[in-house]
């Protein structure tokens, strides 16, 4: 199998990445392209940091088993499937699946902090950083752990200005302008999705 071209995506949190990777994948056939997520390599919850109040941050660079994840991009770029532990957000109630990834001609890297980890961003190919501006994103937050996950405003709003954005400044907006395209996501992001669906389409037709 020839060298796959792998792909990063980053972005703030609820800048959209998962929408738009949900529909970049949805372009391919099944074994055209593999998406593997930094989800699934975050550390056991007491490995945790903590803040100045105790409350656990996993929005730190410390709070994924970087090199594991590293290890396993490797292996999907020497033609290797791998097997992975679902993460399951430390619900007691669910049963991790074991999740496979098989190499394919195009492998997506995604998550908050893929430019940050040197070890993981000079793997990548490909760089794709999804923007979208600050007050956006915390209503998207908003929306989607008060509404979709059942948490507290208080929490949310707590974890967005203690852990998110301080985040977001530090470990991955510094990486912003090391990418190969920045798609702004504040609306929509119809047109670049297909520039960046046809340029892979070249990609896998020039293998």
């Amino acid at each position: 199998m020839e060298k796959p071209f792998i792909i990063g995506i980053t972005g703030g949190s609820a800048s959209g990445k998962t929408s738009f990777l949900k529909n970049l994948i949805n372009s391919f056939d099944s074994d055209e392209i593999c998406l593997i997520s930094q989800d699934n390599y975050y550390r056991s919850k007491d490995e945790q940091p903590t803040d100045e109040n105790g409350v656990h941050n996993f929005d730190l660079p410390e709070s994924i088993n970087a090199h594991e994840y590293a290890r396993d991009i490797q292996k999907l770029r020497n033609g290797e499937t791998v097997y992975r532990l679902e993460y399951t957000y430390n619900n007691p109630d669910v049963v991790p699946q074991t999740l496979v990834f098989k190499p394919a001609p195009i492998i997506v890297v995604e998550g908050i902090f893929v430019f940050y980890f040197a070890e993981i961003a000079d793997l990548l190919d490909f760089k794709i950083f999804i923007d979208a501006k600050e007050h956006i994103k915390l209503k998207r937050r908003i929306h989607r752990d008060q509404i979709e996950r059942g948490y507290d405003l208080a929490d949310v709003l707590y974890r967005y200005e203690k852990h998110v954005s301080p985040t977001y400044e530090r470990y991955i907006e510094p990486f912003k302008n090391e990418a190969d395209i920045i798609i702004p996501n504040n609306f929509h992001y119809q047109k670049p999705l297909e520039m960046v669906v046809s340029y892979l389409q070249k990609k896998i037709l020039n293998k």
